[in-house]
Protein backbone atom coordinates (compact mmCIF):
# COMPACT_ATOMS: atom_id res chain seq x y z
CA UNK A 1 0.00 0.00 0.00
CA UNK A 2 1.49 3.44 -0.98
CA UNK A 3 1.18 6.23 1.13
CA UNK A 4 1.25 9.73 -0.14
CA UNK A 5 3.67 13.02 1.27
CA UNK A 6 0.26 14.28 2.45
CA UNK A 7 -1.02 11.86 4.47
CA UNK A 8 2.75 11.51 6.02
CA UNK A 9 2.39 15.11 6.94
CA UNK A 10 -1.09 15.48 8.37
CA UNK A 11 -0.17 11.92 10.48
CA UNK A 12 3.27 13.57 11.94
CA UNK A 13 2.13 17.39 12.41
CA UNK A 14 2.33 17.98 15.94
CA UNK A 15 2.18 20.86 18.02
CA UNK A 16 5.65 22.57 19.01
CA UNK A 17 6.67 23.37 22.73
CA UNK A 18 6.10 20.08 23.81
CA UNK A 19 9.51 19.70 25.88
CA UNK A 20 12.35 22.76 26.36
CA UNK A 21 15.82 22.84 25.03
CA UNK A 22 17.51 21.14 22.27
CA UNK A 23 16.58 17.92 21.10
CA UNK A 24 19.94 16.13 19.70
CA UNK A 25 19.00 12.58 21.00
CA UNK A 26 17.39 10.93 18.35
CA UNK A 27 19.15 7.51 18.48
CA UNK A 28 22.19 5.58 17.71
CA UNK A 29 23.12 7.97 14.88
CA UNK A 30 22.72 11.63 16.25
CA UNK A 31 24.73 11.99 19.52
CA UNK A 32 24.62 14.89 21.50
CA UNK A 33 27.71 16.78 23.28
CA UNK A 34 26.55 17.62 27.15
CA UNK A 35 25.40 21.39 25.51
CA UNK A 36 22.90 19.50 23.48
CA UNK A 37 24.12 20.28 19.83
CA UNK A 38 23.91 17.05 18.08
CA UNK A 39 27.90 15.76 16.46
CA UNK A 40 25.40 14.21 13.72
CA UNK A 41 22.05 15.38 13.10
CA UNK A 42 18.74 13.72 11.50
CA UNK A 43 17.16 17.23 11.36
CA UNK A 44 15.31 16.79 15.01
CA UNK A 45 13.55 20.07 16.27
CA UNK A 46 15.11 22.26 18.59
CA UNK A 47 13.34 24.69 20.27
CA UNK A 48 14.19 26.73 23.13
CA UNK A 49 12.13 27.04 26.37
CA UNK A 50 10.23 29.69 24.99
CA UNK A 51 8.84 26.79 22.98
CA UNK A 52 8.56 29.56 19.19
CA UNK A 53 11.19 30.97 17.32
CA UNK A 54 10.85 35.19 15.78
CA UNK A 55 12.76 35.64 12.78
CA UNK A 56 11.18 38.66 11.21
CA UNK A 57 12.63 41.66 10.17
CA UNK A 58 13.83 40.59 6.79
CA UNK A 59 15.32 42.54 3.97
CA UNK A 60 16.42 42.07 0.37
CA UNK A 61 19.84 40.73 0.06
CA UNK A 62 20.49 43.77 -1.90
CA UNK A 63 19.71 45.94 1.71
CA UNK A 64 23.43 44.42 3.02
CA UNK A 65 26.57 46.16 1.43
CA UNK A 66 28.75 43.47 2.16
CA UNK A 67 26.90 41.03 -0.01
CA UNK A 68 27.09 40.19 -3.54
CA UNK A 69 22.89 39.85 -4.39
CA UNK A 70 22.85 40.99 -7.68
CA UNK A 71 23.94 38.61 -10.58
CA UNK A 72 27.39 39.38 -12.29
CA UNK A 73 26.80 36.96 -15.06
CA UNK A 74 24.34 37.94 -17.99
CA UNK A 75 22.51 34.49 -18.78
CA UNK A 76 19.22 33.94 -21.36
CA UNK A 77 17.42 30.99 -19.67
CA UNK A 78 20.56 29.21 -19.93
CA UNK A 79 21.28 26.43 -17.17
CA UNK A 80 25.04 26.13 -15.72
CA UNK A 81 25.78 22.76 -16.34
CA UNK A 82 28.67 20.29 -15.22
CA UNK A 83 31.40 19.87 -18.40
CA UNK A 84 31.32 15.55 -17.44
CA UNK A 85 27.92 14.05 -16.41
CA UNK A 86 27.90 12.55 -13.18
CA UNK A 87 27.69 9.00 -12.74
CA UNK A 88 24.01 7.61 -12.25
CA UNK A 89 23.85 4.69 -10.44
CA UNK A 90 20.39 3.30 -12.10
CA UNK A 91 20.27 3.61 -16.33
CA UNK A 92 18.17 7.11 -16.33
CA UNK A 93 14.73 5.13 -17.53
CA UNK A 94 14.60 3.87 -13.77
CA UNK A 95 14.32 7.05 -12.33
CA UNK A 96 11.45 8.38 -14.82
CA UNK A 97 9.66 4.79 -14.19
CA UNK A 98 10.44 4.97 -10.44
CA UNK A 99 9.05 8.56 -9.46
CA UNK A 100 5.73 9.02 -7.63
CA UNK A 101 3.58 11.88 -6.53
CA UNK A 102 5.20 13.13 -3.02
CA UNK A 103 1.49 13.98 -2.48
CA UNK A 104 1.13 17.58 -3.14
CA UNK A 105 0.93 19.20 -6.75
CA UNK A 106 3.32 21.08 -9.23
CA UNK A 107 4.73 23.55 -6.66
CA UNK A 108 2.17 22.91 -3.92
CA UNK A 109 5.18 23.16 -2.19
CA UNK A 110 6.20 26.65 -2.94
CA UNK A 111 9.73 27.79 -3.22
CA UNK A 112 10.80 31.19 -1.48
CA UNK A 113 11.66 33.66 -5.02
CA UNK A 114 12.07 36.71 -2.72
CA UNK A 115 14.22 35.43 0.50
CA UNK A 116 14.95 38.27 2.73
CA UNK A 117 17.38 38.09 5.53
CA UNK A 118 18.96 39.40 8.92
CA UNK A 119 22.24 39.79 10.27
CA UNK A 120 23.20 37.52 13.00
CA UNK A 121 23.11 40.31 15.90
CA UNK A 122 19.75 40.94 15.22
CA UNK A 123 17.76 37.76 15.46
CA UNK A 124 17.75 35.31 18.60
CA UNK A 125 18.21 31.89 17.54
CA UNK A 126 18.49 28.74 19.82
CA UNK A 127 22.50 27.85 19.92
CA UNK A 128 20.98 24.34 18.50
CA UNK A 129 19.00 25.37 16.02
CA UNK A 130 19.91 23.53 12.32
CA UNK A 131 21.04 25.75 9.61
CA UNK A 132 22.56 25.25 6.43
CA UNK A 133 25.17 27.54 5.47
CA UNK A 134 26.68 28.60 2.42
CA UNK A 135 29.83 31.16 1.51
CA UNK A 136 30.40 32.16 -2.13
CA UNK A 137 33.30 34.85 -2.53
CA UNK A 138 32.68 35.87 0.39
CA UNK A 139 29.22 35.91 0.69
CA UNK A 140 27.86 34.65 3.67
CA UNK A 141 24.17 33.32 4.21
CA UNK A 142 22.60 31.02 7.09
CA UNK A 143 19.13 29.37 5.74
CA UNK A 144 17.44 27.59 9.36
CA UNK A 145 16.11 24.51 8.52
CA UNK A 146 13.07 25.56 10.40
CA UNK A 147 11.78 27.87 7.22
CA UNK A 148 13.20 25.11 4.45
CA UNK A 149 11.31 22.53 5.52
CA UNK A 150 7.82 24.14 4.79
CA UNK A 151 9.41 25.65 1.15
CA UNK A 152 12.20 23.32 -0.32
CA UNK A 153 13.90 25.61 -2.49
CA UNK A 154 14.96 29.22 -2.04
CA UNK A 155 15.74 30.81 -5.63
CA UNK A 156 18.73 33.60 -4.02
CA UNK A 157 21.75 35.15 -5.75
CA UNK A 158 24.84 34.67 -3.48
CA UNK A 159 28.57 35.98 -4.32
CA UNK A 160 26.86 37.66 -7.27
CA UNK A 161 25.24 34.16 -9.05
CA UNK A 162 21.71 33.11 -9.19
CA UNK A 163 21.82 29.99 -7.25
CA UNK A 164 19.23 27.36 -5.53
CA UNK A 165 19.39 26.15 -1.80
CA UNK A 166 17.84 23.21 -1.74
CA UNK A 167 16.96 20.77 1.10
CA UNK A 168 14.88 17.29 1.12
CA UNK A 169 13.17 16.39 4.46
CA UNK A 170 12.44 12.78 3.38
CA UNK A 171 16.31 12.28 2.62
CA UNK A 172 18.20 14.72 5.04
CA UNK A 173 19.95 16.81 2.15
CA UNK A 174 20.77 20.12 1.56
CA UNK A 175 22.14 20.65 -1.26
CA UNK A 176 23.31 23.82 -3.42
CA UNK A 177 22.84 24.57 -7.59
CA UNK A 178 23.64 27.19 -9.90
CA UNK A 179 20.56 28.29 -11.97
CA UNK A 180 21.69 30.89 -14.35
CA UNK A 181 18.52 32.41 -15.99
CA UNK A 182 15.80 29.93 -14.52
CA UNK A 183 14.29 29.56 -11.17
CA UNK A 184 13.68 26.04 -9.77
CA UNK A 185 10.71 24.97 -8.16
CA UNK A 186 9.40 21.87 -6.05
CA UNK A 187 7.78 19.24 -8.89
CA UNK A 188 5.36 17.18 -6.29
CA UNK A 189 7.03 14.17 -7.45
CA UNK A 190 9.73 12.22 -5.97
CA UNK A 191 12.30 9.58 -7.14
CA UNK A 192 13.76 7.45 -3.68
CA UNK A 193 11.75 9.60 -1.56
CA UNK A 194 13.94 12.38 -2.88
CA UNK A 195 12.96 15.58 -4.26
CA UNK A 196 12.31 16.36 -7.73
CA UNK A 197 13.09 19.79 -8.85
CA UNK A 198 11.69 21.66 -11.77
CA UNK A 199 13.31 24.46 -13.65
CA UNK A 200 10.66 27.33 -14.96
CA UNK A 201 12.67 27.92 -18.19
CA UNK A 202 13.57 24.66 -19.66
CA UNK A 203 10.58 22.26 -17.92
CA UNK A 204 13.06 19.70 -16.92
CA UNK A 205 12.67 17.48 -13.65
CA UNK A 206 16.06 17.06 -12.19
CA UNK A 207 16.76 14.48 -9.64
CA UNK A 208 17.99 16.60 -5.98
CA UNK A 209 20.42 14.20 -5.41
CA UNK A 210 21.53 13.07 -8.59
CA UNK A 211 21.72 16.57 -9.53
CA UNK A 212 20.59 15.34 -13.57
CA UNK A 213 18.09 16.06 -15.77
CA UNK A 214 15.81 12.79 -16.25
CA UNK A 215 12.62 13.80 -18.15
CA UNK A 216 10.83 16.79 -19.83
CA UNK A 217 7.69 17.95 -17.61
CA UNK A 218 4.39 18.68 -19.34
CA UNK A 219 3.67 21.87 -17.86
CA UNK A 220 5.42 23.90 -20.46
CA UNK A 221 6.34 23.85 -24.00
CA UNK A 222 10.07 24.72 -23.54
CA UNK A 223 11.95 24.48 -27.14
CA UNK A 224 15.00 22.53 -27.25
CA UNK A 225 14.44 21.25 -23.58
CA UNK A 226 15.64 17.46 -24.28
CA UNK A 227 19.41 19.05 -24.76
CA UNK A 228 19.47 18.66 -20.60
CA UNK A 229 18.33 15.36 -20.32
CA UNK A 230 21.18 13.38 -18.78
CA UNK A 231 23.00 16.18 -18.36
CA UNK A 232 24.01 17.40 -14.74
CA UNK A 233 24.16 20.81 -12.85
CA UNK A 234 26.84 22.83 -11.49
CA UNK A 235 26.67 22.80 -7.57
CA UNK A 236 28.10 24.22 -4.70
CA UNK A 237 28.88 23.09 -1.31
CA UNK A 238 26.02 23.72 1.55
CA UNK A 239 26.38 22.56 5.34
CA UNK A 240 24.61 21.21 6.97
CA UNK A 241 25.65 22.89 10.72
CA UNK A 242 23.80 24.74 13.67
CA UNK A 243 23.31 28.06 14.14
CA UNK A 244 25.66 28.50 17.06
CA UNK A 245 29.00 27.31 14.99
CA UNK A 246 27.78 28.55 11.67
CA UNK A 247 27.64 31.96 13.89
CA UNK A 248 30.99 31.13 15.24
CA UNK A 249 32.85 30.71 12.35
CA UNK A 250 31.22 33.24 10.17
CA UNK A 251 29.74 36.10 12.37
CA UNK A 252 28.83 38.36 9.73
CA UNK A 253 26.79 35.86 8.34
CA UNK A 254 22.92 36.92 6.81
CA UNK A 255 20.00 34.57 7.79
CA UNK A 256 16.93 34.01 6.40
CA UNK A 257 13.79 34.85 8.05
CA UNK A 258 9.98 34.15 7.44
CA UNK A 259 9.37 36.93 5.35
CA UNK A 260 8.50 34.43 2.45
CA UNK A 261 5.37 35.68 1.33
CA UNK A 262 3.91 32.44 2.57
CA UNK A 263 1.67 32.21 5.58
CA UNK A 264 3.28 29.17 7.47
CA UNK A 265 3.72 28.33 10.35
CA UNK A 266 7.42 28.29 11.13
CA UNK A 267 7.58 26.44 14.65
CA UNK A 268 6.34 23.56 13.62
CA UNK A 269 8.07 20.70 11.77
CA UNK A 270 5.41 18.40 10.13
CA UNK A 271 8.26 15.37 9.65
CA UNK A 272 9.22 15.23 13.31
CA UNK A 273 7.65 15.11 16.72
CA UNK A 274 8.99 16.72 19.65
CA UNK A 275 7.89 14.06 21.97
CA UNK A 276 10.55 11.66 23.68
CA UNK A 277 11.31 9.30 22.29
CA UNK A 278 11.55 11.10 19.12
CA UNK A 279 8.78 9.67 16.74
CA UNK A 280 8.05 11.07 12.63
CA UNK A 281 10.60 10.10 9.49
CA UNK A 282 13.59 11.85 11.63
CA UNK A 283 13.06 8.92 14.40
CA UNK A 284 15.68 6.21 13.63
CA UNK A 285 14.23 3.86 16.19
CA UNK A 286 10.92 3.01 13.81
CA UNK A 287 10.73 2.19 9.99
CA UNK A 288 10.43 4.65 7.51
CA UNK A 289 7.42 5.83 6.87
CA UNK A 290 5.51 6.38 4.61
CA UNK A 291 7.46 3.59 2.36
CA UNK A 292 7.85 5.28 -0.80
CA UNK A 293 9.52 2.91 -2.84
CA UNK A 294 13.41 3.00 -3.33
CA UNK A 295 15.36 1.49 -6.65
CA UNK A 296 17.84 -0.42 -4.29
CA UNK A 297 17.57 -1.36 -0.56
CA UNK A 298 20.06 -2.08 2.21
CA UNK A 299 20.28 -3.96 5.61
CA UNK A 300 22.69 -1.59 6.78
CA UNK A 301 20.67 1.14 9.52
CA UNK A 302 18.79 2.87 6.76
CA UNK A 303 18.55 6.59 8.74
CA UNK A 304 22.66 6.41 9.60
CA UNK A 305 24.41 9.84 8.57
CA UNK A 306 26.81 9.87 5.72
CA UNK A 307 28.95 12.11 3.56
CA UNK A 308 28.55 11.13 0.11
CA UNK A 309 30.45 12.69 -3.24
CA UNK A 310 29.81 11.17 -6.73
CA UNK A 311 31.75 12.48 -9.81
CA UNK A 312 31.66 11.09 -13.29
CA UNK A 313 33.34 7.69 -12.07
CA UNK A 314 31.23 6.72 -9.39
CA UNK A 315 30.44 7.48 -6.07
CA UNK A 316 31.53 7.01 -2.28
CA UNK A 317 29.78 7.40 1.53
CA UNK A 318 31.80 7.93 4.50
CA UNK A 319 29.91 7.24 7.53
CA UNK A 320 30.01 10.95 9.43
CA UNK A 321 30.27 9.94 12.96
CA UNK A 322 32.99 7.43 12.07
CA UNK A 323 34.51 10.24 10.16
CA UNK A 324 33.84 12.56 13.11
CA UNK A 325 35.41 10.27 15.16
CA UNK A 326 38.40 9.38 13.36
CA UNK A 327 39.48 13.03 11.56
CA UNK A 328 40.46 11.19 8.88
CA UNK A 329 38.74 7.89 6.40
CA UNK A 330 40.29 6.40 3.55
CA UNK A 331 38.57 5.35 0.33
CA UNK A 332 38.07 5.06 -3.42
CA UNK A 333 35.71 7.03 -5.69
CA UNK A 334 35.81 5.01 -8.89
CA UNK A 335 39.53 3.21 -9.28
CA UNK A 336 41.09 6.72 -7.73
CA UNK A 337 41.98 7.38 -3.25
CA UNK A 338 39.98 10.22 -2.13
CA UNK A 339 40.32 10.43 1.76
CA UNK A 340 37.48 12.33 3.63
CA UNK A 341 38.36 15.15 6.68
CA UNK A 342 36.34 16.14 9.42
CA UNK A 343 35.79 19.62 10.43
CA UNK A 344 34.59 19.83 13.87
CA UNK A 345 34.53 23.32 14.09
CA UNK A 346 31.16 22.68 11.72
CA UNK A 347 30.66 19.34 12.11
CA UNK A 348 31.33 18.42 8.38
CA UNK A 349 32.96 16.60 6.09
CA UNK A 350 35.19 17.12 2.98
CA UNK A 351 36.61 14.24 0.76
CA UNK A 352 39.45 14.99 -1.49
CA UNK A 353 40.79 13.47 -4.38
CA UNK A 354 44.13 11.52 -3.54
CA UNK A 355 45.65 9.66 -6.61
CA UNK A 356 49.68 9.59 -4.87
CA UNK A 357 48.53 8.63 -1.48
CA UNK A 358 50.05 11.68 0.19
CA UNK A 359 49.80 11.18 3.83
CA UNK A 360 47.37 13.62 5.58
CA UNK A 361 47.11 13.80 9.38
CA UNK A 362 45.81 15.98 12.27
CA UNK A 363 47.71 19.21 12.85
CA UNK A 364 45.60 20.67 15.74
CA UNK A 365 42.25 21.83 13.80
CA UNK A 366 44.24 21.60 10.73
CA UNK A 367 45.68 19.10 8.35
CA UNK A 368 48.98 17.88 7.54
CA UNK A 369 49.51 16.78 3.57
CA UNK A 370 53.01 15.33 3.71
CA UNK A 371 53.71 17.66 6.11
CA UNK A 372 52.34 21.20 4.94
CA UNK A 373 49.48 22.33 7.27
CA UNK A 374 46.09 23.44 5.68
CA UNK A 375 42.47 23.97 7.07
CA UNK A 376 39.91 20.83 6.20
CA UNK A 377 38.50 22.77 3.67
CA UNK A 378 41.64 23.95 1.90
CA UNK A 379 43.76 21.02 1.87
CA UNK A 380 46.42 21.27 -1.36
CA UNK A 381 44.37 18.27 -3.26
CA UNK A 382 41.61 18.13 -5.55
CA UNK A 383 37.89 18.92 -3.53
CA UNK A 384 34.92 16.94 -4.29
CA UNK A 385 31.90 17.90 -3.50
CA UNK A 386 30.28 16.39 -0.88
CA UNK A 387 26.73 16.63 1.44
CA UNK A 388 25.55 14.81 4.41
CA UNK A 389 22.34 12.16 3.14
CA UNK A 390 20.37 9.40 4.86
CA UNK A 391 22.37 5.78 3.79
CA UNK A 392 19.02 4.86 2.62
CA UNK A 393 18.76 8.12 -0.01
CA UNK A 394 22.34 7.49 -0.86
CA UNK A 395 22.32 3.99 -1.44
CA UNK A 396 18.80 3.98 -2.96
CA UNK A 397 21.11 6.41 -5.91
CA UNK A 398 23.86 4.66 -5.33
CA UNK A 399 23.68 0.93 -4.61
CA UNK A 400 27.85 0.58 -6.16
CA UNK A 401 28.64 2.82 -3.78
CA UNK A 402 32.33 2.61 -1.94
CA UNK A 403 30.99 2.17 1.53
CA UNK A 404 33.36 3.28 4.88
CA UNK A 405 32.84 2.42 8.02
CA UNK A 406 28.83 1.36 6.85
Amino acid sequence: MSHTRRTFLTTLAVATGASAGCLGRGGPSSGAEPGGEPLVDLGLPCVNSGGSVDLSGGRPATAFEETRATSETAYDGDLPLQEVPLQLGHDRSAFVDGDMSGGVGHDGIPSIDEPRFARATDVNLPDCERVFGVALDGDVRAYPQRILVRHEIVNDVVGGEPVAVTYCPLTGTAQGFYRGGTEFGVSGRLVNSNLIMWDRAADVRWSQIAATGIEVGGQRDAEDADQYLGQSLREFRVVWTTWRRWRNRHPDTLVLTEETGSAKNYNRDPYGSYEPPVAGHYSTDAGRQPNFPLLAYDDAESKRVVVGARTAAGAVAFDKRTLMEASVLSGKLGDTPVVAVADEGITTGYVYANPDGLDVERDGDAYAVDGTSAPPDALPLDRHLAFDAMWFAWHGFYPDTERVGI
